[in-house]
């Protein structure tokens, strides 16, 4: 199941355009995986991206605006691809979702 998962998850992340972002919850809905985990799988499902892969995993946030901690550092190359896209942050470093924001 969680290969059929990730391939969901990769063809929405894959149809969200440069200088917009999306949640993890929004990407759980738009690929059909359900539950209060869905948007914990949805990260499950960009951890497992190939290094140097094609789907744009730098566009998929976390609810509340911000870039998601990880165990690796990635943090800074997410916000630097995302800021080469012409994402805006605000002072506390949160992208500001109502301009950025992806509507499918």
């Amino acid at each position: 199941m969680s290969a059929n998962r990730n391939q969901r998850v990769w063809q929405v992340v894959n149809a969200i355009p440069a200088g917009r972002v999306a949640t993890y919850g929004q990407i759980a809905q738009l690929a059909g995986v359900p539950g209060p985990t869905g948007p914990r799988q949805v990260g499950y499902a960009l951890a497992a991206l190939a290094a140097g892969g094609s789907v744009p995993w730098q566009r998929v946030i976390n609810a509340a605006g911000f870039i998601s901690a990880r165990h690796s550092p990635g943090g800074s190359q997410q916000r630097d691809l995302l800021a080469a896209e012409g994402v805006a942050f605000d002072l506390a470093g949160r992208v500001k979702l109502d301009l950025h924001r992806w509507q499918p």
